[in-house]
């Protein structure tokens, strides 16, 4: 199969996608369900696990690689046995409370508290568009919720606390500079 693919009305090459930084609207951009499966996904898919494992991430959303469909990637072990894939996924039944530091990597060097569900359950399709129902708690839980605000525009910095808005903002005006004058981010 080639690099180039079409993927739900978008033509893309694949190896040309790269993690986008905050604020780059599209994060900022709601992304539209998934329609085709299989082969159109299998490349996104496999390039989002390699820039996710490239960033030592748990999870990636497509948004945070210019694509706005819903999906995302994520493994929370790092084990090659613990990938998942969801698609078009919605979280159900929100349980517990936990405040965590959470980092995401289209915002680097920001790392804040945030509170989330403890548990919850993601109802999902898989990489083939077959339902996937998973019962999740502690750090996947985290990730599938975090993902999934990513698919909904939501980011980690609309969910911090008034002590991580003031810790975060030199680091947030230097990525809006480095965006504004294209400038890569220093890690």
């Amino acid at each position: 199969m080639s690099a180039t693919q079409v993927s739900g009305d978008v033509s893309m090459d694949v190896t040309k996608l790269h993690i986008i930084h905050y604020p780059d609207p599209r994060l900022r951009q709601r992304a539209q369900p998934v329609t085709e499966f299989g082969a159109a996904l299998r490349p996104l898919v496999e390039q989002m696990f390699a820039l996710m494992g490239a960033g030592k991430g748990v999870g990636l959303a497509a948004p945070q690689v210019g694509v706005l469909k819903r999906v995302f990637v994520m493994n929370a072990t790092g084990q090659p046995g613990d990938k998942r894939v969801l698609v078009n996924p919605t979280i159900r039944e929100p349980s517990g409370s936990v405040e965590a530091e959470e980092g995401c990597l289209s915002l680097p060097a920001v790392n804040v508290q945030i509170r989330r569900a403890q548990r919850c359950r993601v109802v999902a399709q898989d990489l083939d568009g077959n339902p996937l129902e998973l019962e999740v708690e502690d750090l996947v839980a985290r990730a599938c919720q975090h993902e999934t605000d990513h698919l909904n525009g939501v980011l980690i910095i609309d969910r911090m606390g008034p002590s991580d808005r003031i810790a975060t903002r030199k680091t947030l005006r230097a990525l809006e500079d480095q965006f504004r004058t294209g400038t890569k981010a220093a890690h």
